[in-house]
Formats: C-alpha cells, sequence, structure tokens
C-alpha cells in the first residue's frame, strides 16, 4: 500500500504549490478574469534527457579554443591573451632599441670578458676537487696538513688548467650572439673531455701494472671520421661517450683549427715553445687547439666588426644618394670614409 501514501504525498505536493488552493471557485475564477498578471501555477521541471558525462562533452566540444599565448605567459590556458599577444622578451627589446654603437661595444665587450668567464666556467667544473682541497684542509690527516694537501692541490691546478685549454679550444663565447645554450653544451663537453682523458691515463696505468700491451687511443681532440677510422684499425676501444650532434659540431671546428706556425714571427714560435716546456703530449696538444681556438675567437670579432663596418658603409651611402646625410656621415667623409 506505499504507492497509495505516495500519491497522497504528491497530491499535497502540487496542492502547496497553488496559492489559490482555499479560495471559493466563483472568487478564483473571478480573480482569473479580472486580474491584470495572469497566474501560471508553477510545475515540476523537466527530466534531463542527457547524462552529465554527455553534457560536459557536448560543453567541452562546442567551447571555443583557448587562445595562444607566448611561454612566458603566466596562464597557459589563454587567460589575459589579449595582453599577451604584443609580448616581446626583454632581450629582443633591448636589441632592437640598441644603436650602432651599443653593437659595436657588445662584440668587444664580450671578447675581453672572455677570459674571466672562462675562468669562473672551468672552476665550475673543477667544483668536486676544489671541494676536496677545502675538506682536506678543514679535516685531513696530519700527514695532508703537514704537506698543505699538495696532492688535492695538485689534481685541482691539473683539473683547472685541463678545462680552461678545453674550454678555449671549443670555442667558449667566441660568439656574443649565440645562444647561451650552445656555450652550455660546450662547458659540459670539456667536462667530458677532460674525464676521457682521466679514463685514458687510468687504462694505460693499468696496462703497465698488468705487464699488458699498452692500449692506444685516438686524440682527446679529434673528429668522429677519426674515431670511426682508429676503432677499425685498432683491437682496443675508446671509453665511449655519447655526444649530441651540436657538441660534435663544435668539436670538428676545432679538430680543423690549427696553428700555423710558418706565419708566425719568430719571437712567438719562440714564446710558443716555452709554454709547451713540461707538458705531456697529450697536454701539448691541447694546449696547441687552445691557442688555435684562441686566434680563431680573435678571427671570429674581427670578421664581426668588419661586417658592422661593412654595414656602416653601406647604410651611409644609401643616405647620401637619398640626400638624407647626417651630420656624423659627414664628418667621417672628412676623414675620408
Amino acid at each position: 500500500m506505499g504507492w497509495l501514501w505516495d500519491s497522497n504525498s504528491q497530491k499535497d505536493a502540487s496542492a502547496s504549490t497553488d496559492p489559490f488552493r482555499d479560495l471559493d471557485p466563483s472568487l478564483r475564477d473571478f480573480l482569473e478574469k479580472e486580474s491584470p498578471v495572469k497566474y501560471k501555477p508553477a510545475t515540476s521541471p523537466p527530466s534531463p534527457s542527457t547524462s552529465p558525462a554527455q553534457a560536459v562533452t557536448a560543453a567541452s566540444e562546442t567551447s571555443p579554443p583557448s587562445p595562444a599565448v607566448p611561454s612566458a605567459s603566466l596562464y597557459p590556458d589563454g587567460r589575459y591573451a589579449h595582453l599577451w599577444k604584443t609580448y616581446k622578451p626583454l632581450s629582443e627589446v633591448e636589441n632592437a632599441t640598441k644603436t650602432d654603437q651599443e653593437r659595436l661595444l657588445d662584440i668587444l665587450h664580450g671578447y675581453k670578458e672572455r677570459k674571466a668567464h672562462i675562468a669562473r666556467t672551468a672552476l665550475e667544473n673543477c667544483s668536486l676537487e676544489q671541494l676536496e682541497v677545502n675538506d682536506c684542509f678543514n679535516g685531513g690527516g696530519l700527514k695532508a696538513r703537514m704537506t698543505m694537501c699538495r696532492a688535492e692541490n695538485r689534481k685541482f691546478e691539473r683539473c683547472y688548467l685541463s678545462q680552461t685549454r678545453f674550454l678555449r679550444a671549443l670555442g667558449y663565447l667566441s660568439q656574443y650572439d649565440r645562444p647561451p645554450e650552445v656555450d652550455e653544451q660546450i662547458q659540459m663537453h670539456a667536462d667530458k673531455l677532460y674525464h676521457r682523458m682521466l679514463d685514458q691515463e687510468r687504462a694505460v696505468e693499468e696496462a703497465k701494472a698488468a705487464g699488458l700491451p699498452v692500449p692506444t687511443f685516438p686524440p682527446i681532440l679529434h673528429s668522429r671520421k677519426a674515431e670511426a677510422s682508429s676503432s677499425s684499425t685498432t683491437n682496443t676501444k675508446a671509453p665511449a661517450a655519447s655526444t649530441t650532434a651540436s657538441a660534435t659540431a663544435i668539436e670538428d671546428e676545432a679538430v680543423q683549427a690549427t696553428i700555423k706556425r710558418d706565419q708566425l714571427a719568430p719571437g712567438i714560435q719562440k714564446q710558443l715553445e716555452e709554454r709547451f716546456k713540461g707538458l705531456t703530449p697529450e697536454e701539448r696538444e691541447i694546449e696547441e687547439k687552445a691557442i688555435a681556438g684562441e686566434i680563431a675567437a680573435g678571427e671570429k670579432v674581427a670578421r664581426q666588426v668588419g661586417d658592422w663596418w661593412a654595414e656602416q658603409e653601406k647604410a651611409q651611402k644609401e643616405r647620401r644618394e637619398k640626400g638624407k646625410e647626417t651630420v656624423t656621415d659627414k664628418i667621417s667623409g672628412w676623414f675620408g670614409r
């Protein structure tokens, strides 16, 4: 008999929503005819024909796609896209507003600061060796303190000198307008080459201690073609080192850079021989590549400055042809430009 109670409850609910339920029928008809506002009893809302999942899917399909925003935006979902559509990075704005003189100063300033940046980068790559020196001075044994941590200091000094040579040879910061990601790859590749050199020296020492033939390895700085040919002619295999395509191209460029001794003055040749004294054959080769890298970096800067002067002369010539010669153009013309 539960359905009877349900039907009665439904009737009571429908009656409770009708405010005219207690009025006389004649009075109710009069009010319906004379009242300016026609009253309609509330009806229950129809049951939804679609499920919530289908409604969400339909809403997602009909919603417009979110507008594209730059990667620097804090709202990748497309909010404030009308504000970000004109966004430009600060570096791009600064480069666009720089004068020609400022660009030239950037080239020269970057070349002058290159030596200091190479020193700081070499210290970053030798941070573990430097930490060993600090630990030795702070908590080393009596023998280490009596020798002033000589072994640790020698290890750190060799790491620092080798890292600077590799960075110079690979052309670290040799171009001021190069993306910073390239210089980061050069830094990592220089550290990889240094540890490859240590692995080769360790393999030679272990072979000598065991009385085995001394293994031969290709040069530390070599092209991938030379590596392929040497691996096919030798029985030993060099330590594997996975390098990216850009690091490989940079290393190949460093291999091609050589010192043309016949074009150097006798005094410079004598200075080079003094620098090469006391170095192992491997270290001598790396030092030669480092000097060649310094010469190549200087030539790149000279080409960049030459291109800058060529652009200036071209722009000056165009202004003269159009009759828009500036005061600077006239003054430069007095001095033969």
